[in-house]
C-alpha cells in the first residue's frame, strides 16, 4: 500500500525580471563547477540551499537561508496540492513527452513490499544527506518514482483540471512544465488508487533512505515520515530508460591479459569496431579497448541477476579480471554512448563496457523478488530537476 498525498508546497514566487530559471537546477550530478558558479549567483537559486561548498554552511546555514526567503516573500505556500510535471525531449530522432505526479510519499521499511528499491546505495552519501535534512527539516529534492498506473478517466481529469505555473527550456532543449492540481476531489481519486500499488525506486534511493532514517527519528512527528516524491506510470509513452556504460583503468592488467581473463568467464567474439553498435542489441554487451580492438560479449546458464548486463560486468570482469573489489581498479560511469566513443577514441580509458538499454519488466520483476541491482544500473532521462517545489515540515 503506498500512501501519496497533496501537500501546501512552497514554490517560487517570481519578482520582476526574474524566470523561473533562476530558481531550478539539474541534479548535482550533472551540475559542473562554471555551471554551479552561474545559478550560486543568483541569490534564491535551489542549490544556495542543497550544494553550498562551505560545509558548516552547508549545514546550519541553509535552513536560515530557506527561512528568510519565506519570510521575505521569495516562496509562497499553496493550499494542499499534487503537481504536474511534464518534460517532452528528443530520444533520438523521436519527440517524447514525460508525465510525473509530485505529492508526497510516505517512507516505509522495504520489507512491507510497498516501496521497492532496484539498486545498491553507497553509505557515505547517505550520512551527508541525513546531515542536510535535520538541520533543514524540508525536503528540497524529488525521488522518481514509478507505480502501476491511473485509470484513463482519472488522466483525463488530471489533465483538464492542472494550471501551469511554470515553463523552461534548457540548454539540452527539454522542455520542463510544471503545472498545479489542487481540486480535492482528484486529489483524492489520486491517492486512492495509488493506496492499492507499489511504487519501484527508479532514481534517488539515496534520498529515500535517508527520508526513511529521518523519519523513524522522528517517530512521533508526523510530516516528517514522508518525502517529496515524483512519481511516474509505468505505462508512460515518455518513460525512458538508458543504460549506464562502464569505463575502466588500470594500472594492474595489460590488455593482452584482461582479454584472455574476459574470456575464460565469458563467450567473446571479436568485431569491427564500425560493427559494435550495430550487432550489439544480439549480446549482453561490448567492449571497446584503448587499442581500438573491439568484442561482444554473452554469459548464459543462470538464472536471476545473472542474466542482468550490469551484475554480470561486476561480477565476472570489473571483480573477476580488473579485481576492482580489491581496490586495484578505477571505475567510472557514462551514459552518453557518443561520450563513451569520443572517449575511447582519445583512448582515456582501458576498457569501456557497452550496454544496451535496460528493460523496465526486468527491473521490475528483479526488484519484486527482492534483488538489488548494480549501482548505476540505469539512467532515466531526462532528470528530474530541483527548485520547482519543497516540502517543508515545520
Amino acid at each position: 500500500m503506498v500512501t501519496f498525498l497533496p501537500f501546501p508546497g512552497f514554490r517560487p514566487n517570481l519578482r520582476a525580471g526574474e524566470h523561473v530559471s533562476d530558481r531550478i537546477s539539474p541534479p548535482y550530478d550533472v551540475i559542473s563547477d562554471d555551471y554551479l558558479k552561474d545559478l550560486q549567483s543568483r541569490p534564491f537559486n535551489v542549490t544556495n540551499l542543497t550544494l553550498n561548498p562551505d560545509a558548516d554552511k552547508r549545514y546550519h546555514g541553509a535552513r536560515k537561508t530557506l527561512d528568510s526567503w519565506i519570510e521575505e516573500g521569495a516562496l509562497k505556500q499553496d493550499q494542499d496540492s499534487f503537481y504536474i510535471y511534464e518534460q517532452t525531449f528528443m530520444d533520438g530522432d523521436v519527440s517524447k513527452i514525460r508525465t510525473g505526479i509530485v505529492g508526497i510519499l510516505k517512507t516505509e521499511e522495504y520489507s512491507t513490499g510497498s516501496v521497492i528499491p532496484h539498486e545498491e546505495t553507497f553509505s557515505k552519501v547517505k550520512a551527508d544527506r541525513l546531515n542536510l535534512l535535520r538541520d533543514m527539516e524540508a525536503h528540497l529534492e524529488s525521488i522518481f518514482g514509478i507505480f502501476e498506473g491511473f485509470t484513463p478517466e482519472l488522466n483525463r481529469k488530471i489533465k483538464d483540471n492542472a494550471s501551469l505555473v511554470y515553463r523552461y527550456v534548457d540548454d539540452s532543449s527539454v522542455e520542463h512544465k510544471y503545472y498545479r492540481l489542487s481540486d480535492p476531489e482528484i486529489t483524492g481519486q489520486i491517492s486512492e488508487q495509488l493506496s492499492t500499488q507499489s511504487m519501484l525506486i527508479a532514481d534517488g534511493h539515496h534520498r529515500y533512505e535517508t527520508a526513511l532514517n529521518y523519519s523513524l527519528e522522528n517517530p512521533d512527528d508526523e510530516k516528517k515520515g514522508y518525502v517529496l516524491a515524483t512519481l511516474v506510470a509505468s505505462d508512460d509513452a515518455g518513460l525512458v530508460i538508458w543504460p549506464t556504460h562502464r569505463l575502466v583503468d588500470s594500472d594492474d592488467i595489460s590488455e593482452k591479459n584482461a582479454i584472455k581473463g574476459i574470456s575464460s568467464a565469458m563467450d567473446v567474439t571479436e568485431v569491427e569496431p564500425e560493427e559494435l553498435e550495430k550487432v550489439l542489441p544480439e549480446h549482453m554487451m561490448g567492449l571497446m579497448f584503448k587499442s581500438g580492438r573491439c568484442f561482444v560479449a554473452d554469459y548464459k546458464g543462470e538464472e536471476g541477476l545473472w542474466t542482468l548486463d550490469t551484475y554480470v560486468a561486476q561480477e565476472k570482469i570489473l571483480k573477476g579480471v580488473y579485481k576492482t573489489d580489491e581496490g586495484k581498479g578505477k571505475v567510472s560511469y557514462d551514459a552518453e554512448l557518443t561520450s563513451v566513443k569520443e572517449k575511447m577514441a582519445d583512448k582515456k580509458h582501458d576498457l569501456a563496457i557497452v550496454l544496451n538499454d535496460p528493460s523496465l519488466q526486468s527491473i521490475w520483476d528483479l526488484s519484486m523478488v527482492g534483488k538489488r541491482m548494480p549501482k548505476k544500473t540505469t539512467f532515466f532521462f531526462p532528470k528530474i530537476w530541483s527548485g520547482f517545489v519543497f516540502y517543508r515540515m515545520k
